[in-house]
């Protein structure tokens, strides 16, 4: 009688639980029963594992065969478990050593050839493997690189169970041919999922992207785009069709500077599972831009699917920016679901399958119009809509979720002189993205060995108590509040977006001109500020 014991991973979300997968061999009538609450797809690999083992060269055990998965309470899907599955049956008929095995964690889907075919997932999977004490992981050749991201790991890149049994059994290595030029390899097909990303895609690199430099005027649009990105505080820009909302936004993440290392992992490992992370970059370097089209639904944008949830948008545009164009012609529901990740920088999903905690800590920018028409904001253009029906649309976007946009911005209508460039050439992203880098820098400085790495993510109680503004300076915030302009959480927004304001003056700490500027942005109410051109004297 044989036994052998491995290791796996199941993905919950984006987070990985370790399981052992047991095999053992009994004398009785050759049959293969797996168990562990597996899903379809993973309860069909018996038929994927006992075809690659025969066409590995290997022998199939004539045995009656029990394959368990361990914990037995935790769900298992995919077919990441196919390898691991294939040698602790190889280590329970002894043709491996079981005690090679017993401190590997293996990953990786197996077709009827004995190929090794890449999953979704890799990044999460190891990283979990290496929170729990596991020094050694098996996975498909092409998502090495993905793997040996996680530190203090070695990473065993395979292309076919041929070549894990010899390396295993200290035998000759086979060489498998990779695809001949110009044919594309079919084995990267389980990485990318057609439909998975709703909207999204990664930034472009802000050389090759769109430049800020194209937008013809909107002076105070363009201000409050720098502060947005400055402090990753959300954004409302609403005004007529034409005006350069959608053309502001899309320039968005171009002057967002590159994510941290550990951000850089966070956002990789959600692109990873969504199946959108793209072959040959393993490491997302850019903040990632999501573009939901208004019909998305409320499961599309917080996670949903069949089963345990999958990433929505909110969880694909983490570290980076969410961007819902005609914002009010989404479902009340769906942006009422924003509100609560808005807070938190999570989400939590919960289905009958299971709960899932994801994280959800992106930069919200909304366009919208002032009307149905559009035209409510101009003059002598001949808006026809119904003030009631204004209102209606207006409405769509709640009170409380509007209460959470730090920046609300009106586009006005592009003049001449702007649109045929008379008065000169606009900044480029480039030199934007500079003064932004700048001050994020100057934040991080104050910040450090605090939990928070941005002004926006700063609690209310801090701001009120650690981080003081120069005295008087909230003059005019608390006349607002008194005449009913602001609430508390404004306030504690309105904070944020100064210390935002005097990051990018080289100031250190708001004065009274930083906080004017800030209640200007939240609130459309002119304070007679001058433009925000760089550091002021």
């Amino acid at each position: 009688m044989g036994f052998a014991r491995t290791c796996s991973v199941a993905l919950v979300g984006v987070e990985g639980v370790v399981v052992e997968v047991q095999a053992d061999l009994e004398a009785g009538v050759a049959a293969f029963t797996l168990v562990g609450l597996p899903d379809k797809s993973l309860s069909e690999s018996r038929d994927r594992v006992r075809a690659a083992i025969v066409n590995s060269d290997a022998e199939w055990p004539q045995k009656k065969l029990t394959v368990g998965l361990s914990p037995a309470s935790v769900p298992k899907s995919g077919s990441g478990f196919d390898l691991a599955v294939a040698a602790a049956v190889l280590g329970a008929a002894e043709r491996i050593d079981p005690r090679v095995i017993a401190d590997l964690v293996l990953i990786g889907e197996l077709g009827l050839d004995g190929r090794v075919r890449p999953v979704r997932g890799v990044l999460p999977a190891v990283l979990a493997a290496a929170e729990a004490g596991y020094q050694q992981v098996v996975v498909p050749e092409q998502t090495a690189g993905e793997a040996a991201l996680v530190p203090g790991v070695s990473v065993l890149g395979v292309r076919s169970l041929r070549q894990l049994i010899a390396v295993l059994t200290d035998e000759p290595v086979p060489t498998e041919e990779p695809p001949e030029d110009g044919r594309p390899d079919a084995m990267l097909a389980g990485l990318l999922v057609p439909g998975a990303g709703i909207g999204t895609g990664l930034a472009a690199d802000p050389a090759d992207g769109p430049d800020l430099a194209d937008v013809a005027g909107q002076h105070t649009a363009r201000r409050a785009l720098e502060v947005a990105a400055a402090g990753s505080h959300h954004l409302l820009l609403s005004g007529p069709p034409g005006a350069g909302k959608t053309m502001l936004a899309e320039r968005l993440p171009g002057i967002l500077p590159p994510l941290t290392r550990q951000e850089s992992l966070e956002v990789t490992a959600v692109h990873s599972v969504a199946g959108i992370l793209p072959p040959g970059e393993p490491l997302v370097r850019r903040a990632p831009y999501c573009a939901p089209h208004h019909s998305a639904t409320m499961q599309s944008l917080v996670g949903g699917g069949n089963g345990l949830p999958r990433p929505g948008a909110v969880s694909l545009a983490h570290r980076g920016v969410l961007f819902l164009d005609e914002a009010p012609e989404f479902s009340a529901k769906a942006l009422d679901a924003l509100r609560q990740p808005l807070e938190s920088g999570h989400v939590v999903v919960a289905r009958a399958a299971g709960v899932v905690r994801l994280p959800a800590r992106f930069l919200l920018a909304l366009a919208a119009n002032p009307c149905p028409c559009g035209r409510h904001s101009l003059h002598g253009t001949g808006c026809e809509c119904p003030a009631s029906l204004i209102r209606r649309y207006q409405a769509r976007l709640s009170g409380p979720l509007l209460d959470r946009i730090d920046l609300r911005v009106e586009a006005q209508p592009v003049t001449r002189s702007d649109l045929l460039a008379l008065g000169g050439r606009a900044e480029t992203t480039a030199t934007v993205g500079d003064r932004v880098r700048e001050a994020r820098a100057r934040a991080t400085t104050r910040l450090a060995g605090t939990p928070w790495t941005v002004n926006s993510e700063i609690p209310g109680h801090e701001l009120r108590t650690r981080y003081l503004v120069h005295p008087g300076a909230l003059a005019t915030a608390e006349r607002d509040i008194d005449r009913g302009l602001l609430t508390a959480r404004g306030l504690d927004r309105v904070l944020r977006v100064a210390w935002t304001v005097a990051d990018l003056a080289g100031h250190d700490r708001p004065d009274t001109q930083d906080v004017d500027l800030a209640l200007e942005l939240r609130t459309g109410i002119a304070r007679g500020i001058p433009a925000m051109t760089g550091p002021r004297p």
